[in-house]
């Protein structure tokens, strides 16, 4: 039996057979299952992108934690013949000069770079309270003298009554006892004066030894304070630079060779090729704990004063010091609590902190006595977060490359697959190199 769906018809407008109604109902399904398809695609294509994505970045922010450091060899520097250590020039004797009594200043006779002899004036103090103080106490004193004179005529005149017995016994010992209180008021009065004598004698200055002013802090018509306390201020400041002096910090491994005589110079930047002999005159007999060195006086003849106090200098001390030894810059140093530390990185970008012993100190760069070998690789300007064991990315210095360090490829430079040959942006590990 034929159902009306299969059976054909007609179309009543052009009287043509038209194609059965669920084939298009078959092709719509088709398109809709392609998109799907289609959305599905893409959509594991996103997933797929976003999570490759993910890793990548998740790997970049792990690389980029990972600190990135410069490293450089210690430098090997060549012995020296003689012990070298920096220092400051001194001025042998150096003094502020204060009044000893209060007033206004008057005038003043020297100005700095002035050169002095002891004893010299070297300014003048308008001290009126002082002076009406010393006339008072000088009348104090007349009075004072002839009460004295007075009782004395009186104790002798009743001593010589009572003989006769004209007076009584107790009227002799109170006479012989004013007598007595009378002289010694007198003698303080007499203190008295000879006190405001000497402390309006203050009011000029003098010059206290020979040598050269250096500063002067007043002008005429200051308000001046006696003493070094309180309100009071220094005058002048006084140096004697003849000789002239520089204390220097003699490293503990050479300490057994420093000893009063032992000859030294001066070396200073103003003067090329000059050096002005000296020689060491006393030592502290200790060494200091906080900087283990030992702190040497040198004394240096200045006659013709070229040796200005506070300038740098170089010390030339007469000791050996043979062999090689090893300098780092100053900015690989890192202070810690604990000590001194330079941080090393070995053949697998780990840091290690490792404590150091320092000689000389040469400004831009130290002596290390020990803690380091000249096959190391220590970080340069080390951050204060690195530890013990972190991971690092590192990367040579150019310092690396200067005469007396350990040239790329010789003592373990540090190499990476694809990193440029020339050592100027290496990022992987010191190879054939361990601490």
């Amino acid at each position: 039996m034929t159902t009306t769906e299969t059976r054909p018809h007609y179309d009543q407008e052009y009287g043509t057979q038209s194609p059965y109604q669920p084939e298009k109902k078959s092709h719509l399904f088709l398109i809709l299952v392609i998109i799907v398809l289609v959305l599905l695609v893409v959509g594991g294509f996103t997933l797929l992108a976003r999570r490759t994505q993910f890793k990548t970045l998740a790997s970049e922010t792990e690389k980029m934690a990972v600190p990135n450091v410069q490293v450089i060899h210690p430098t090997v520097a060549p012995g020296q013949e003689d012990l070298v250590l920096p220092s400051t020039t001194q001025a042998y004797i150096e003094s502020p000069i204060y009044a000893r009594t209060n007033g206004y200043l008057v005038r003043w006779y020297h100005d700095i770079g002035s050169r002095v002899q002891k004893g010299q004036l070297l300014a003048d103090i308008d001290t009126p309270e002082v002076d009406q103080q010393l006339s008072q106490a000088k009348a104090d004193l007349g009075t004072s003298t002839a009460n004295e004179d007075l009782s004395k005529i009186t104790a002798n005149r009743y001593q010589e009554l009572i003989k006769t017995d004209g007076v009584s016994k107790q009227e002799v010992d109170n006479a012989v006892g004013d007598f007595a209180a009378k002289k010694a008021t007198t003698a303080a009065s007499e203190a008295n004066v000879r006190r405001l004598e000497e402390l309006e004698s203050f009011k000029h200055i003098y010059a206290p030894f020979s040598g050269v002013i250096t500063q002067r802090n007043v002008d005429p018509g200051n308000l001046i304070n006696a003493g070094n306390g309180g309100a009071g201020q220094a005058l002048f400041n006084l140096a004697q630079t003849d000789p002239i002096r520089a204390y220097v910090r003699v490293p503990e491994v050479y300490a057994p060779n420093i000893r009063a005589g032992l000859t030294a110079s001066l070396e200073l930047v103003q003067y090329p090729g000059r050096r002005f002999e000296g020689k060491v005159v006393r030592t502290a007999d200790a060494i200091d704990l906080a900087s283990r060195t030992l702190n040497t006086e040198v004394d240096v003849p200045n006659k013709a004063g070229e040796l200005l106090p506070g300038g740098y200098a170089q010390v030339h001390l007469g000791v050996k010091a043979t062999g090689e030894h090893l300098v780092v810059p100053v900015n690989a140093l890192l202070f810690r609590a604990e000590g001194l530390r330079v941080v090393i990185v070995d053949e697998n970008h780990k840091t290690h902190l490792q404590q150091l012993t320092i000689g000389r100190d040469y400004g831009t760069t130290l002596e290390v006595l020990q803690g380091l070998k000249s096959t190391d690789w220590i970080v340069l300007n080390p951050a204060d977060s690195l530890e013990e064991g972190m991971q690092v990315n590192v990367k040579e210095s150019k310092a690396a490359q200067q005469p007396g360090g350990a040239q790329p490829g010789q003592g373990g430079a540090p190499s990476s697959s694809g990193g440029s040959p020339n050592g100027n942006d290496k990022t992987g590990a010191p190879s054939g190199n361990k601490p």
